[in-house]
């Protein structure tokens, strides 16, 4: 894990000569999409990165193959998130780490703007890619841990990361106008799992997740049960699946719903732990949350663009 600043390692590349662009790019693997893309943003042509988990994948529960471990051990740089996140990962990326630069990029983020982990007293919700404020910091060190393993290539990184950084300004201030157009009534957001919690915080949503932070966490009966009451009670007419996670859970709400005469339908599919489809709008970070907001603002009556913030988004949302 780094934990240096980046002040730092400008400090330390400051009397070093400039690149010699002949150079092979940098090997980097990231465990999910959306920390893949934070490094394509910052890396540019200087990087060649692999993503391990690809759209639909849920990193709760991934393991390696064995071509991930090939690829790891082969690579220059490799960045996870840390924060539990990939904790079937974890006891790998500790040893990787003693023959390689491995990075827990969430884990520079001040654990003071973290949120406390439902089942493990000593954690933190992993989630912090769902409000652009905090992935600001998962940016910046990714800047830092890639000027580190390429120090020459330190000025075109900054570069790099502060026009990705106005991007993500750009997206906060979308957020807040569109999420702000939906009725106050309505600003609650049912979820497979409780993945939306810093989304909720920034955006002033109440969110109720079936499962737990992580989706290994038991769905009890007895929960689904709580939750259709809620539904039926406060008169809430919209609920949303996760790309990444089954929809039977989903599913059972709206049924039990519906036996007790309260029409509930799905607002739309929101990626939660994984982005879109490579080479889609949706794939990159931006447009992972763009369609988030624009799909969530849509389905509780806010008022939306079409197209959503940079009018990318696919038909139909």
């Amino acid at each position: 894990m780094i934990r240096r600043s980046f002040v730092a390692a400008l400090a330390f590349t400051a009397a070093l000569p400039f690149a010699v662009w002949a150079q092979p790019p940098l090997k980097v693997v990231a465990t999910t999409g959306m920390i893949a893309d934070a490094a394509r943003q910052v890396g540019g042509e200087q990087i060649e990165v692999r993503g391990l988990m690809g759209p639909g994948v849920d990193p709760h529960a991934y393991r390696q193959t064995r071509s991930d471990i090939v690829a790891m051990t082969r690579a220059d740089l490799i960045l996870w998130n840390g924060l539990y996140l990939e904790a079937q990962m974890e006891d790998f990326f500790h040893d990787l780490g003693r023959k390689r630069t491995v990075v827990a990029v969430a884990e520079g983020v001040d654990p003071s703007k973290l949120r406390a982990h439902d089942d493990y007293a000593d954690k933190f919700d992993p989630h912090v890619w769902m409000t652009p404020d905090l992935w600001r910091d998962v940016v910046l060190e990714v800047q830092a841990a890639l000027t580190l393993a390429r120090p020459e290539a330190a000025e075109s990184f900054a570069s790099n990361a502060q026009l990705h950084l106005a991007e993500l300004d750009r997206l906060t201030k979308y957020a807040q106008d569109t999420l702000g157009s939906v009725p106050d009534n309505s600003k609650v957001l049912v979820t497979a799992h409780d993945a939306f919690g810093y989304f909720g915080d920034s955006f002033g949503f109440e969110v109720l997740g079936i499962q737990g932070i992580s989706t290994q966490s038991e769905a009890g009966l007895n929960r689904i049960g709580e939750l259709v009451d809620l539904l039926v009670d406060r008169k809430i007419s919209a609920v949303f699946v996760e790309s990444s996670v089954s929809d039977r859970s989903m599913r059972a709400l709206i049924e039990g719903a519906s036996a007790k005469g309260h029409a509930v339908a799905i607002g739309g599919e929101l990626f939660s732990d994984a982005m879109g489809e490579a080479g889609t709008y949706e794939g990159t970070y931006i447009g992972m949350l763009d369609h988030n907001i624009t799909v969530i603002a849509s389905a509780l009556g806010g008022d939306v663009p079409t197209g959503g913030m940079n009018n990318k988004l696919s038909a139909g949302f």
